[in-house]
């Protein structure tokens, strides 16, 4: 049995997606930036899946600029925020995605801008007071915080840091890569000024994603070259990776109260499956419902002399998981994120993470295999 539960990595393509994503790759092939009517239909092709994606969150279409990802996203939100908005300090945490705090480094490198790290419980929930202590000093700053821990799925509260920062005129960003498409956005009341998308964490085509940036908020373009996106990213748009990231967008807010649902029963199990047979077990980050990303469960194994063959004997067994971001499975570095809470590195730290196909025969057989790994000290 082969059984994928690294989802927050990436997610399968919807069916659906694909769908719709074929005829557009075999006949839309018209340049964008074309004035004649193959150009024409591509363009109305882009824009209508903008508006579409406009409509789930509640803001404009010019407010949506189509990256390549998570990833590009991010950068473009921090280092435009350096050389367009005066920004002179980058307030984070040390349990951010790379995107974000390598991105922070580098413009501290680059552009000498201060960094300040808040302070987090052991769970990886920011302290407010420690972050309004900081943004009591006067200095132009751009707050990057994440909506959920890609690696522990601890639930930031967008709302309460969207207002901390208006009351002390900071900007917001907020990395959204975990939880776009699996909660809703309304930003005509959640007052930010960027969040990231990555289509490819809800069953969308990857190399494909969006900044969101408040129209209030006036950039120039990261990639230079043309004056695609409202000039501000240069680059032929990816026409059917858009087209597949509307309907997966479609898709995901189509029955996400069920979805929710699924995922989380799936989760709970887990959780009480772990509980049951296991004496000692501990879980990374919230798990509480309202605090936790119900797609991620990081699970502390009790101690073992080859904790480090944990994941590769489970992937034996047919069981893909992973001990962190898959974007530092190159690294042999262990993840910052369990570092930055301060985990127990020495116990076997595994990352679950569950989608709308997940199904409780797979969690089930997931659960049996890895209580008969410790139980015959396999690992």
């Amino acid at each position: 049995m082969k059984v994928y539960l690294d989802n927050a990595a990436t997610t399968p393509l919807a069916p659906e997606v694909y769908e719709v994503m074929a005829p557009i790759i075999q006949n839309n092939f018209g340049n964008p930036s074309s004035s004649h009517y193959f150009g024409r239909n591509a363009k109305a092709i882009i824009e209508n899946s903008r508006r579409n994606i406009a409509k789930h969150l509640n803001c404009q279409n010019s407010e949506i600029i189509f990256t390549s990802g998570g990833t590009e996203a991010d950068n473009m939100a921090l280092l435009t925020s350096v050389t367009d908005l005066g920004v002179k300090r980058i307030v984070t945490s040390k349990i951010e995605h790379h995107a974000v705090g390598h991105t922070a480094e580098h413009m501290f490198k680059q552009y000498n801008v201060e960094i300040e790290y808040v302070n987090l419980c052991k769970k990886g929930n920011v302290d407010l007071n420690h972050l309004e202590s900081i943004l009591k000093e006067p200095i132009p700053t751009l707050v990057s915080l994440m909506h959920a821990n890609n690696e522990i799925g601890t639930l930031l509260p967008l709302k309460e840091v969207s207002v901390l920062c208006r009351k002390y005129n900071a900007y917001f960003h907020s990395d959204t890569v975990q939880t776009m498409g699996h909660y809703t956005f309304d930003l005509k009341d959640l007052d930010v000024d960027f969040l990231t998308c990555a289509a490819h964490k809800f069953h969308g085509p990857k190399g494909i994603g969006f900044l969101y940036c408040n129209s209030k908020t006036k950039l120039t373009p990261m990639i230079h070259g043309g004056a695609q996106e409202r000039g501000y990213r240069g680059g032929t748009e990816n026409i059917y990776g858009i087209v597949g990231l509307s309907k997966a967008m479609d898709l995901a807010y189509h029955d996400l109260s069920g979805h929710q649902e699924h995922v989380w029963e799936l989760k709970s199990h887990m959780i009480s499956e772990f509980q049951k047979h296991f004496d000692i077990i501990d879980f990374h980050g919230e798990i509480a419902k309202e605090n936790s990303l119900y797609t991620v469960l990081n699970v502390c194994f009790p101690a073992t002399e080859k904790a480090s063959m944990l994941l590769f004997t489970l992937d034996l067994k047919g069981i893909a998981a992973s001990g962190g971001s898959a974007c530092s499975s190159g690294s042999t570095k262990g993840s910052h994120v369990l570092d930055g809470i301060e985990a127990d590195m020495s116990r076997p730290n595994v990352r679950f993470s569950f989608s709308r196909y997940t199904t409780k025969e797979e969690i089930d057989y997931a659960i049996q295999e890895i209580v008969n790994i410790f139980k015959n000290n396999i690992v």
